[in-house]
């Protein structure tokens, strides 16, 4: 019994001790030391008080859709909430008035594949 107990000894002490050790702690390989932050984003509207947006305006309202023609979210564009609704509401207006395309083109023009 006493060989048993030291053989299940001594394979937890090797797999504790393989593989190479590192010197100067840390976790990561690569080195660096500092950990990246993204910038904090800033509303286009708050911060530019004398630009409006309109849902007469496609352009302007063109650089918040994705390219798949999808409202793109807050947390992309970096608006504020209250601007982002107007946004959504004057991006809809604008759909429905065929200012601004439901859906992309290239998605029209796929072959149906049951012919």
């Amino acid at each position: 019994m006493s060989s048993n107990s030291t053989s299940r000894e001594g394979s937890g002490r090797d797999r504790q001790s393989s593989g190479p050790r590192r010197e100067g702690g840390g976790g990561r390989e690569g080195g660096g030391g500092r950990r990246f932050y993204n910038r904090r984003k800033v509303c286009f509207f708050c911060a530019n008080k004398d630009v409006t947006m309109d849902y007469k305006n496609p352009e302007g309202l063109s650089r918040y859709l994705s390219d798949r023609a999808r409202i793109e979210p807050r947390r992309k564009t970096g608006t504020c909430s209250k601007h982002q609704r107007q946004l959504t509401k004057h991006i809809k207006r604008a759909r429905h008035l065929g200012l601004l395309a439901y859906t992309t083109d290239s998605l029209k023009e796929i072959p149906n594949r049951r012919s």
